[in-house]
């Protein structure tokens, strides 16, 4: 039995200029232009949540943060008396 995909309807005012650089597009890639913009919009939307959710580091900002995980600095005595604190307070629960 096939699924039932539910579906969502956008509209767009466009320019009479992009309406037929777009009709254009779609005809040169064989597509209608429905599929075309949908096709361009869902790309353009993943690459927008990629910039958003992904970070990019450079080689040498690579290096540094492999480092820093095989090679951690001593904790800080602030960071050493906070964590005997934390360790007192959950003995003592």
């Amino acid at each position: 039995m096939p699924v039932a995909i539910s579906t969502a309807r956008l509209e767009a005012r466009i320019s009479t200029d992009l309406h037929s650089m777009l009709k254009r597009a779609a005809e040169l890639q064989g597509r209608t232009m429905t599929d075309f913009v949908v096709s361009a919009v869902q790309d353009a939307a993943q690459r927008a949540i990629e910039q958003a959710e992904v970070i990019r580091l450079s080689l040498a900002d690579q290096e540094c943060f492999a480092q820093a995980l095989l090679s951690p600095p001593q904790p800080a005595p602030a960071l050493e008396r906070a964590f005997a604190r934390r360790n007192k307070l959950l003995r003592a629960e």
